[in-house]
Parts: structure tokens; C-alpha cells; sequence
């Protein structure tokens, strides 16, 4: 199976040229295509994985920059498969999700440009090449907002590129910094650096927060979201579909992989902060959604809520030893993956919903659909979204305000759950 992940990464390559170059018919038949072949070889990972083995599986790796220790390093485990196999269910649907009017061809290349971008940013294993895929996601975003995006689209692009890009910026310097003062690149090593200390002093300090500010605008996490509702509303469906059901994820697959095994000893000093911005999200998101008319917006901010939950559970585990050996560390973790994949799948399936709505009705409020789910199959995403009892995501809620209750007040993390499902059941009972 040598040469499988790199065969992901280019085939949708492949395909952007192939849209771009084909004398006849639209470009959509052809990026289905591509990506019929791309989740032939997902599924061909996910066959071939050995889910009893530890560490990478299918590893490749090659000289690339040696000067700078840049190496074309990549490989999955557990998490980069479920994420590889997440984008590759999502972006077709993104595909058939809307028409698009004019420069179609444009907009399916560019989408399958991203849909490279992001097979490479969960495989790599690399600083350099990882950061390389990171901005080449971001930047297809930008101008599929940007072009294809509705009313108020100058706006929205700009702030999801100024948010972006300087948090990538931020994160950029870190790695700098760590590189000069470890000379390596490479995640495994600075993983095991980190147990003992990657930085000490001031520089461990920037370093963390400009790893911590990067990633924190990706997901994103309060006071760092404010980009995304804009950004989710303007976009076109197909679009909005990517970047909640996928985009959104590399900011905590990126907790994961880098801050946590980087800076362990910073995230346990600073725990109770980051578990307070956590809540933050989970209680202030859908005080906002339940303040919003516009069903695209409703749902970009309910997926900062849920994103919430993903957080709140990293932190309580990596915050303190103590609370680690009490607690079942793989349960919590198997929690967090559980929740990206669900809210990936019902996020962009609710999307995908409200734009059949606007191409059917022209319209896309609230007040125009009362009554709406006595006539249409979409409720069980929408009750999916809200957490009712025997839904996926109550299993998930449970694990993570589990492991939760042992760092902070339980009593305050009980309260924030019932009151941001309560309010996302509320819409569904409004729908």
C-alpha cells in the first residue's frame, strides 16, 4: 500500500486540471469522478488499517529540503483516518449541493484544490509540508467566498483571511522559534521533546500562544470566532458544507497533534483559563443562535457550540495529571473523535438542507418555514444538532462533561450542557 496517501493527496490535483482542460461539459461530472477515485483510496486506507497497532501506519517518507529539515513525511493514525475519511464523504455532497452560475469550472477546480490541501494537512507529519497543506486549504476557501459568495462577500472574505492569516502567522513565528532551538521539524521528535520541555522560559510562553492563536481561530474557539458566522452565511452551500463539516476540524485535530504533546506543562498552568473559554463557547454560541433569523447563520453559530464540547474535553484531560489518572484518558479522546465526525456529518447535512430550502423558496429565515418539519425528511439532523436523548452526540456529551466534572465545577458544566441543548431544541421544535 506504499504510494496510497500520496495518491490521495493528488488525484483531486489531477482533477483540477482535468476541469480546467476538458473541451466538453461542465466541470462537475469530472470532479465527481475524481472524487469517486479519491474515496476508492480512503476506503482502501481504512480497509488495509490496523486498528490494534500503535503509531503511524502507511508512512512515506522522502528528502525534500534538508537544509531546513523539511522532509515529505506523511502517514495516518486513528484520527487522520476518520478525518481523510470524513472529507472524502463530504465534499462530493458539497458538489451536488447547489448549481453554480457562471465560471462553474473555476469553482469545482478551486474545490478540489482544497480538497487536496486538506487530505495533506491530515496526513502529514511534518511542520513545513503540514503548514504548506494548511495554507493551501485556507487560501480556496478565501476566494470561494470572495467569488461565489453572496451578499456582503467583500466583507466575509476579508475577515476570514485576516483572521487566518494572521493567526497562521502567529503560529509560523512559533515554529520558528522551536526550529532554531531544536533544529527539527519533524512531530514525532518535538512530541517526545515535549515531555521532558521543548522551550523553557519566555520563548516556551510565545511559542505556546502562537501556536495556541493559530489554531484557536481554525476551530474556533471564544473570543476567536467571529469570523465564522459571516463567512458560513456568505458562502455558497457546497462551500459552508466544507468548511464546517471539515475546515473547522484541522483547528482541533491541530490541538491534538501539536499543542498538546508540544506544551503539556503550559496547558496544565493555564488549564482553568482554557477550560473557561471552552464553556464560553458552549454557553455564549447559542445564546447568539437563538438571537439570529437566518437559518445559515443559526447553524454556523450552533457549530461553534458544538466544537465547544470537542475542547472542553482536550483540555480537562491534558489539564492535570491528577485528573488523568482518574479518568479513562482513551474514553475522553474516543469522545472528542466521536463528536468531530458526527457534528461534521449533521452540520453539512443541515446545510445542505437550507440550501435546497433557498433554491426551492428563494428564502432562507426562520419566520418563513414555520411548521416546516411536518413536510420535510431534514428533522434528524436537526434533532442530531440538538442533542436530544438516544442521539449520538448525548453519548459524546456525556464522556466529555465526565471527564469535565473533575477539573472544573460539574455542577457549572451540567448547567452549560442543559442550557445550550436546550436552546438548540428549541429551533428544532421552532423548524
Amino acid at each position: 500500500m506504499v504510494g496510497l496517501i500520496t495518491a490521495i493527496i493528488f488525484v483531486p490535483l489531477i482533477g483540477a486540471l482535468a476541469v480546467c482542460t476538458w473541451p466538453h461539459g461542465g466541470g462537475r461530472p469530472i470532479a465527481l469522478m475524481f472524487n469517486v477515485i479519491s474515496a476508492a483510496c480512503a476506503l482502501a486506507l481504512w480497509r488495509n488499517f490496523d486498528a490494534t497497532a500503535v503509531g503511524l501506519q502507511f508512512v512515506e517518507r522522502h528528502a525534500w529540503i534538508p537544509a531546513v529539515g523539511a522532509e515529505y513525511l506523511v502517514g495516518i493514525d486513528g484520527l487522520s483516518l476518520l478525518l481523510v475519511l470524513l472529507t472524502s464523504l463530504i465534499i462530493p455532497f458539497a458538489f451536488l449541493a447547489q448549481p453554480i452560475a457562471g465560471s462553474s469550472r473555476a469553482f469545482y477546480a478551486t474545490m478540489l484544490v482544497m480538497q487536496s490541501a486538506l487530505y495533506g494537512t491530515f496526513t502529514a507529519q511534518n511542520f513545513v509540508l503540514w503548514f504548506l497543506f494548511y495554507e493551501m486549504s485556507l487560501i480556496p476557501a478565501f476566494l470561494l467566498i470572495k467569488i461565489w459568495g453572496g451578499e456582503n462577500r467583500d466583507r466575509a472574505a476579508t475577515k476570514f483571511f485576516l483572521y487566518t492569516f494572521l493567526g497562521s502567522v502567529a503560529m509560523l513565528l512559533s515554529f520558528l522559534g522551536i526550529y532554531f532551538a531544536k533544529g527539527t521539524f519533524d512531530f514525532a521528535a518535538l512530541a517526545g521533546l515535549g515531555k521532558n520541555g521543548l522551550l523553557t522560559g519566555k520563548v516556551a510562553w510565545l511559542a505556546f500562544a502562537g501556536i495556541f492563536v493559530g489554531l484557536a481561530v481554525k476551530v474556533p474557539l471564544f473570543p476567536f470566532h467571529t469570523w465564522l458566522p459571516d463567512a458560513y452565511e456568505t458562502a455558497p452551500v457546497g462551500v459552508s458544507m466544507v468548511l464546517t463539516g471539515v475546515l473547522s476540524k484541522m483547528g482541533v485535530y491541530g490541538f491534538v497533534r501539536l499543542l498538546l504533546p508540544l506544551f503539556p506543562h503550559e496547558i496544565k498552568v493555564i488549564g482553568p483559563w482554557l477550560l473557561a473559554l471552552a464553556i464560553c463557547s458552549i454557553v455564549f454560541a447559542p445564546l447568539a443562535a437563538w438571537a439570529q433569523r437566518d437559518l445559515k447563520r443559526m447553524i454556523a453559530y450552533l457549530s461553534i457550540n458544538h466544537l465547544g464540547y470537542c475542547m472542553l474535553a482536550l483540555f480537562a484531560v491534558a489539564a492535570s495529571p491528577v485528573v488523568a489518572d482518574r479518568i479513562d484518558t482513551h474514553a475522553a479522546l474516543s469522545g472528542v473523535f466521536m463528536q468531530i465526525f458526527n457534528h461534521g456529518i449533521t452540520a453539512a447535512t443541515l446545510f445542505y438542507f437550507v440550501g435546497l430550502l433557498e433554491q426551492r423558496r428563494g428564502l432562507r429565515g426562520i419566520d418563513d418555514f414555520g411548521g416546516l418539519m411536518q413536510r420535510t425528511p431534514g428533522d434528524v439532523f436537526v434533532v442530531g444538532s440538538a442533542g436530544i436523548e438516544r442521539i449520538h452526540r448525548r453519548v459524546f456529551d456525556f464522556q466529555s462533561l465526565l471527564r469535565a466534572r473533575s477539573r472544573v465545577c460539574g455542577h457549572c458544566c451540567d448547567r452549560a450542557s442543559r442550557h445550550s441543548h436546550r436552546l438548540c431544541a428549541r429551533y428544532a421544535i421552532t423548524l
